[in-house]
């Protein structure tokens, strides 16, 4: 069997997965993400976009991010669109998904479905059935984390998402995620190796864009 892939984490001597790069970090030997998180937004950005043009063309990037919308921190909200549209321009030009941080503007994600020429994953989806609903149907993508092992709700949701449509994370939680792999398993009751084998199938068709 394969191995556990995780789709978007943090910790940095964890090679089989996407690690999230800081911002101004160097590149890392394995696969990684770069982009401006919306925290890391300032009134200039000129430095920041710098280093990310030049070290989202580094042959580890897997993609563009995270980056996206925040609802709760005190950064101009049509600026913080406007620093996303930017970002999806360079994952764009460089044929390169893109993983979308969204905190209470989900559904204002949707214009910019209509901009980007790659792939749009929302990592850490943990929103309503509703919410899912709508940004499946609009090809958005979703990575799911550490709120599957309890949360009922986003259970459902993963038992019926079509098998093309997913990843799975840990993000910042430090927990295995072969546990992860395990639920939804048991969650969509399939055997353990079909998730594996399906989440590697997905991470081709994002490779081969």
């Amino acid at each position: 069997m394969k191995l556990f892939f995780n789709f978007h984490h943090h910790q940095k001597k964890l090679v089989n997965g996407i690690y999230n790069l800081e911002l101004f970090a160097d590149a890392v030997d394995f696969p990684f993400s770069a982009g401006i998180h919306p925290k890391d937004i300032l009134e200039n950005n000129e430095n920041a976009f710098s280093w990310l043009k030049e070290i989202s063309t580094n042959k580890n990037c897997f993609a563009i991010g995270e980056c996206g919308l925040d609802g709760l921190i005190d950064v101009n909200f049509e600026f913080q669109k406007e620093i996303f549209q930017q970002q999806i321009n360079i994952a764009n030009e460089l044929k390169k998904p893109i993983i979308i941080h969204c905190v209470k503007k989900h559904y204002d994600l949707i214009p910019f479905k209509k901009t980007a020429k790659t792939a749009m994953i929302v990592h850490g989806f943990n929103k309503k059935k509703e919410i899912a609903n709508t940004l499946l149907k609009e090809e958005f993508l979703l990575s799911f984390g550490k709120a599957v092992l309890q949360n009922v709700s986003l259970q459902e949701i993963v038992k019926n998402i079509a098998p093309e449509k997913y990843f799975l994370e840990t993000d910042g939680a430090d927990f295995d995620i072969e546990l992860l792999y395990k639920k939804v398993a048991d969650i969509r009751d399939e055997n353990l190796e079909t998730i594996v084998n399906q989440i590697n199938k997905n991470l081709e068709f994002l490779k081969n864009g």
